[in-house]
């Protein structure tokens, strides 16, 4: 069946539609709570999750880079979760992490600001000004997390197979709505040449965790790809030493059978104020 990915506007209501749809297709929702539980086996802690959940990572600094391998260890948590199969991921980029898998069903949840606000306010019991805040501050996160890390347009509707107005639709007509659409057979029919291309997506990720936990990822600006086992690195380094420590640190990552290097020396000279 389809992998479903969801992205959401903060007070639209889509976190119930996602369980209620998870409990009727025998899906597994891998949320903050299910990536909480993960989370552990990954040497990932609840307040690692907290700093870098859905915000931009950065690179300028050693704990910027730190915590940018920490975002690429918590998206190898949704990439292997999908490997599983039967999976809802909620949020998080999960659809442009998997971009390029066909059996995948992207759903998107709008609502109008002021009716969000209302929703949001009434569900949490808060004042509605503090309600506005906090939306607002939501979007413009959520939004930058996508731009930043995916450089896509988080509202852009082409970006999406299905997109509903959570005021016009009751959560029933949603939920029957996705469930009819994810058992669309031609999700079915690109299912296995998709599932081949997850393993490969899977593979680069455990490549650039490593590469960005290693001291080389002051220096590094780089693209991963893998296919069959074998990683390609592009992109460049500072010094001819780094282009061998980082096919090193590749070959070293479970899986990889082959790395294709492709780095090349970068040399510039600090601009001065």
């Amino acid at each position: 069946m389809a992998i479903i990915t969801i992205s959401r506007e903060m007070g639209t209501g889509a976190y119930a539609v996602a369980k209620e749809l998870a409990k009727r297709l025998k899906y597994t929702l891998i949320d903050r709570v299910k990536i909480e539980e993960l989370a552990p086996s990954y040497g990932l802690t609840n307040e690692i999750l907290e700093r870098v959940d859905e915000k931009p990572p950065s690179y300028r600094t050693a704990e910027d880079r730190l915590q940018a391998a920490h975002l690429a260890t918590m998206e190898l948590i949704l990439l292997e979760s999908a490997k599983k199969g039967n999976v809802i991921l909620y949020g998080r980029g999960g659809q442009d992490l998997i971009k390029g898998l066909k059996n995948v069903l992207k759903v998107r949840f709008i609502a109008p600001f002021e009716d969000r606000v209302e929703k949001f306010a009434e569900r949490e019991w808060i004042d509605p000004d503090l309600a506005r805040e906090l939306i607002r501050k939501s979007d413009h996160q959520l939004g930058g997390f996508i731009h930043f890390y995916f450089n896509r347009n988080w509202s852009d509707p082409l970006a999406y197979d299905l997109i509903f107005n959570t005021t016009l639709f009751a959560h029933n007509s949603m939920v029957e709505c996705i469930v009819a659409a994810s058992k669309d057979p031609r999700l079915k029919e690109d299912e296995e040449e998709s599932m081949t291309l997850l393993d490969d997506l899977i593979l680069a990720k455990r490549v650039e965790v490593e590469l960005l936990k290693s001291p080389l990822a002051r220096a590094l600006k780089f693209h991963i790809s893998a296919e069959d086992g074998v990683v390609t690195l592009s992109g460049h380094v500072q010094a001819d030493d780094e282009i061998e420590e980082a096919g090193r640190i590749a070959l070293a990552v479970d899986g990889v059978s082959d790395v294709e290097n492709e780095l090349d020396v970068l040399s510039y000279k600090p601009v001065k104020d």
